[in-house]
């Protein structure tokens, strides 16, 4: 097993290029030129307060890419963890950190299941969390009689409270979402198991015949990935004040078009994980470009579609060079 890890290259962890970077900048200068207030120091914290929640989400759907997997349930996860710690602490009478770590054994556990269920039943990342989204809504809304919580203790939402850097307000939970993604980073590229999500997501049998354990990576990554989604309930209950049973009904939708955005291959095997950042950062700023321009939600939702079917037809143009060469 040592001898394994220690023989895969650094190259399993490519780096993409910056081709999302380049289009993150291109949108703001785009925004900049139609909008007085777009490039403002408040505006910019505003983006980042948009898109914490599923800026987090991201990461555990990243992990899940990489391994040639997906995970739709992962906005209704989210949401259940979020009512389960405000339940908790609400209605049970929990101290804060208490209901909190209720809300992430409860997504943890959903990642078990997901992993388990792909691993051991062998039935497609696809379909298993297609069935766990719809279990996951219902187990919601009879929890909580689909009724909001509110009158939630001020520690649990301290991430949403703010702190000056010159004139511009930032979020605790925006520190938070920057500081998982520098871990992360640092997780994959720089450790073996990092390295190993990569190599499983290239080519699962090579990497299990170089003593890679498969089946226990993905296990661990569903599960890691569930964490992810724990976190960010804590940052939408914090960002809202409220735990919300209608919460992260596209957060699925808007997890995946942040990873393709950010240029992580859905084939599995390459990508960075701060290009998924980039990629919910790009979302971002056409939203909230778009609706300085004062155009309609509609054709926000229309763009995005069009970059994302854009995003994937470039990674699957890549990877047909890539197979000829």
């Amino acid at each position: 097993m040592r001898a394994g890890a220690s023989s895969l290259p650094r190259s399993v962890d490519p780096v993409n290029g910056g081709g999302p970077l380049v289009a993150l900048l291109l949108a703001c200068a785009f925004f900049a030129a139609q909008s007085d207030r777009f490039l403002t120091g408040q505006n910019f914290s505003l983006i980042l307060q948009q898109v914490i929640v599923v800026g987090v989400i991201a990461i555990g759907q990243t992990l899940v890419v990489l391994t040639a997997g997906i995970d739709l349930s992962c906005g209704m996860v989210m949401a259940l963890g979020s009512i389960v710690m405000s339940k908790a602490a609400v209605d049970h009478g929990l101290g804060p950190g208490t209901a909190i770590a209720c809300g992430m054994v409860a997504t943890m556990a959903f990642g078990f299941l997901n992993g388990a269920l792909i691993t051991f039943v062998r039935l497609p990342p696809f379909i298993v969390t297609l069935g766990t989204l719809n279990i996951a809504f219902a187990i919601t809304q009879i929890y909580s009689e689909s009724q909001t919580v509110s009158g939630l203790p001020d520690t649990m939402v301290a991430l949403g409270d703010t702190f000056s850097v010159g004139s511009t307000s930032v979020t605790y939970g925006t520190v938070l979402m920057l500081a998982l993604y520098v871990l992360a980073w640092f997780a994959l590229r720089e450790t073996a198991a990092g390295r190993h999500v990569y190599a499983a997501g290239n080519n699962a049998e090579a990497a299990r015949l170089m003593g890679i354990p498969t089946g226990r990576l993905i296990l661990a990554v569903y599960t890691l990935a569930g964490l992810a989604y724990g976190i960010a309930a804590l940052l939408a209950v914090a960002r809202t004040g409220v735990g919300d049973p209608q919460a992260g009904q596209t957060d699925n939708l808007d997890s995946i078009t942040a990873v393709v955005l950010g240029g992580t291959s859905l084939f599995g095997g390459r990508g960075v994980i701060l290009g998924s950042l980039v990629g919910a950062l790009i979302v971002g700023v056409f939203r909230n470009g778009l609706t300085l321009m004062g155009v309609a939600s509609v054709y926000q939702i229309l763009i995005t579609g069009i970059l994302v079917i854009l995003a994937v037809a470039a990674d699957q143009l890549s990877r047909r060079r890539s197979l000829r060469s």
